[in-house]
């Protein structure tokens, strides 16, 4: 049996390759202006605008790679780092071991009804995160946040009989199925039917159907292969590398927890009810986005009142159960300050932070301990960080190169020679493998709009079918390539090496984009809303 090559020597692979090209392909440039879309400045290609330059072959750059992409992607970096020290400090406290047993036990306990039985419990409880991460996606647009989640997600797996990927698939696996089919995703669907010059967030009808098709592909694909590895452990390819994770879930049901409320624990409670009750106060109304949509609620107070009492009751059982109201707590924030407040990378990093200590506190770790629990999460992660910089210097190289300008503008040009369905395809293809190499949604959105809305014009395809066709080429190989930062540090913190995913996730990902083609069909010949 061949051994996979590490993360690392596959993407400085990629590195050289890239460089490579920008020895034979032709330098150019197209020129770009900035507009309004959807009242944020975007930088777009002038249509005809595309000239040859001269060329800029990197060499010695290839090996600058790695400082350029940790500049460029410091946020992603940095928060990689924060979640890994916050959830190091937490899994100290054995909250998430507890909470997964006390789950499962739970769970368990449905299997009584001959109807729960029938469908079994355990598929029930994936469907149903999967569908819940999916929605996120679909809706706002879910990536990086995932990253957080599978600490959480791969336990219970684990205890479930399944292997590592499963808990990856609950969460970043279902996220992006979302986040491909998406309805009223800002940072794809938002931008791209700006640049086209599209009402904002219309073809929904559509979309809904799309996400929900794609959505049960993905919860059915995962099913399936959860039931292969329960039924036979060994056909897991991280069969070996779950020993990590086999040994935390043994080492809890070896060492049971002493279940304790301490006084800190209290004192850390009433401070919490009372901060969150100045928040309610400060902030009695929150404005959710949610697509074109906008609703006003009273978030924060019913968070406030919610907290007050949950966390009494969970401190009176435990502090685990405490800490674990926290990390609820702590995901509420997150989707509220996601819609109501524009949260990104830098405020969850500091909302995460902010769980990790508060659980050193509530479990009675002093200001030392909780430091040292936290630079050890940082350690134990750093590998994950360190290979998004990596990863993120193949775009530098083919920048710098000045070659991917060159490479848009020959695959364009081919798309006016085809029939409809043909160009639909080579639209479709292109957007795809672009996205291996420039995963933002948000900058490729910007850069191919305004020349694929062009072609669709001249081959009588609606501007709609371009933007669908700009979403799920955009979406599907997220969960594939090596550029993708969020796809890489969820496979540190997993454990798996690249190469071990990518030899099982490349079948899934290309049927997802043969049903994506599929699903774009009906655009050409039926009349829809909004295309």
């Amino acid at each position: 049996m061949k051994r996979i090559p590490h993360t690392f020597t596959i993407v400085f692979a990629l590195i050289v390759i890239a460089a490579a090209l920008t020895w034979v392909v032709p330098a150019g440039e197209f020129m770009r202006q900035t507009v309004d879309v959807n009242g944020s400045a975007r930088e777009v290609v002038v249509d005809g605008s595309f000239h040859y330059v001269d060329r800029a072959p990197q060499t010695w750059q290839v090996f600058s790679a790695l400082f350029n992409g940790f500049v460029d992607k410091a946020d992603i970096i940095v928060f990689i780092l924060m979640v890994g020290g916050a959830f190091w400090i937490l899994n100290n406290s054995h909250a998430i071991d507890v909470g997964v047993m006390a789950f499962l036990r739970r769970v368990k306990r449905l299997s009584r009804y001959k109807v729960i039985r029938a469908v079994g419990v355990d598929n029930i409880i994936i469907a149903l995160v999967m569908l819940m991460f999916s929605l996120f996606g679909a809706v706002f647009g879910m990536s990086e946040e995932t990253i957080a989640f599978v600490v959480v997600f791969i336990p219970l797996a684990i205890q479930m009989g399944y292997d590592s990927i499963v808990g990856v698939c609950m969460c970043y696996v279902a996220a992006h199925v979302g986040f491909a089919g998406a309805m009223l995703n800002p940072f794809t669907i938002g931008i791209a039917q700006g640049i086209a010059d599209l009402p904002l967030f219309s073809g929904l009808e559509y979309r809904f159907f799309c996400w929900i098709v794609l959505t049960v592909i993905g919860i059915a694909f995962v099913l399936w292969y959860a039931h292969r590895v329960k039924a036979k452990p060994e056909r897991s390819p991280v069969y070996k590398l779950d020993e990590y994770w086999r040994g935390r879930v043994q080492e809890q049901e070896d060492n049971p927890v002493e279940y304790r409320s301490p006084r800190v624990a209290w004192v850390l409670y009433g401070i919490l009810t009372a901060v969150l009750a100045v928040v309610a106060l400060c902030y009695p109304f929150t404005t959710l986005t949610i697509g074109n949509g906008q609703v006003s609620l009273c978030v924060m107070p019913v968070l406030a009142v919610l907290f007050a009492l949950t966390g009494f009751f969970m401190l009176r059982k435990s502090v685990h159960f405490f800490i674990l109201d926290i990390m609820l707590f702590t995901i509420c924030y997150l989707v509220v300050g996601v819609l109501g407040y524009g949260w990104y990378v830098m405020e969850i990093s500091a909302l995460f932070l902010a769980m990790g200590l508060l659980s050193g506190v509530a479990d009675s770790q002093n200001a030392d301990d909780i430091a040292k629990l936290f630079l050890a999460g940082c350690k134990d992660i750093l590998s994950a960080a360190l290979v998004v910089g990596l990863a993120s210097g193949i775009i530098f190289v083919l920048k710098d190169g000045k070659v991917i300008d060159t490479l848009l503008y020959g695959l364009t040009r081919s798309l006016a020679q085809t029939g409809e369905v043909a160009s639909l395809g080579v639209m479709y293809l292109f957007q795809t493998a672009l996205n291996i190499v420039m995963p933002s949604g948000s900058a490729k959105a910007a850069l191919t709009m305004p020349i694929m809305t062009q072609f669709a014009d001249l081959i009588n395809v609606s501007r709609q079918t371009t933007v669908l066709a700009f979403q799920f080429g955009d979406g599907f190989t997220n969960m594939l390539t090596p550029t993708s930062g969020v796809l890489i540090g969820v496979l540190g913190i997993a454990r798996i090496p690249y190469g071990t995913w990518l030899k099982w996730v490349w079948k899934f990902i290309l049927a997802l984009i043969a049903i994506g083609f599929l699903l774009m069909l009906p655009t050409l010949w039926l009349t829809l809303p909004g295309f």
